[in-house]
């Protein structure tokens, strides 16, 4: 019987829980994004406005347009895409907020395999 009710106190604590999104502050600024590729740390800065992301990525800059589907979901669609794989839209879901940034889950529109970032924002519009 404790046990029953010891797990019916955890349940009833954790599903009160629920993540910080304030995803507002978050669709317009700066930003950049850290991570590890081919075992080296490296950084990507974009900035985005409403409508429009613009990336820049070891010397390159991308153009994407932003189609907000709720506060915190947006779609990115390459401009001029390179290749067949940036022609695909990415599907970008933000999970949790804090004050200097965000964790998001990412994948390509359709496609069940997902991955998970963090964004800092380094500046505002």
């Amino acid at each position: 019987m404790k046990r029953i009710l010891l797990l019916f106190l955890l349940l009833s604590f954790t599903s009160c829980f629920n993540a910080e999104r304030n995803c507002e502050d978050y669709r317009t600024g700066v930003f950049e994004f850290e991570t590890y590729l081919n075992g080296e740390l490296i950084t990507s800065r974009f900035v985005r406005n409403d409508s429009l992301e613009i990336e820049t990525f070891q010397g390159n800059i991308d153009t994407s347009t932003v189609r907000w589907i709720n506060d915190c979901e947006y779609i990115l669609e390459n401009i001029n895409p390179q290749s067949m794989s940036e022609e695909k839209s990415i599907h970008i879901k933000i999970l949790t907020t804090n004050p200097n940034g965000y964790t998001f889950e990412y994948g390509q529109v359709g496609e069940t395999k997902k991955a998970r970032g963090e964004v800092t924002k380094v500046a505002e519009n």
